[in-house]
């Protein structure tokens, strides 16, 4: 069994709201997935300031982006 390496998943989320689910990567997509959202490593920095973690936003925000700002 894998085990959560949280402190790596840390340095890598760009998420800022304070939650005991920050680098527990599978209780933070199932939080958001109940949700209806999307976990905030989604979204480009100055756009998960907001919070808006909806797949509207997601989908509007990668319109007029493209996908080159996953990357």
């Amino acid at each position: 069994m894998k085990t959560c390496t949280s402190d790596i998943n840390k340095k890598n989320c760009n998420c800022t709201y304070p939650c005991s689910k920050k680098g527990i990567c599978c209780e933070c997509i199932i939080y958001h997935k109940r949700m209806g959202e999307l976990p905030a490593c989604y979204f480009p920095d100055d756009i998960e300031s907001g919070y808006d973690r909806s797949i509207d936003n997601f989908i509007r925000i990668y319109k007029q982006r493209g996908a080159g700002y996953l990357c």
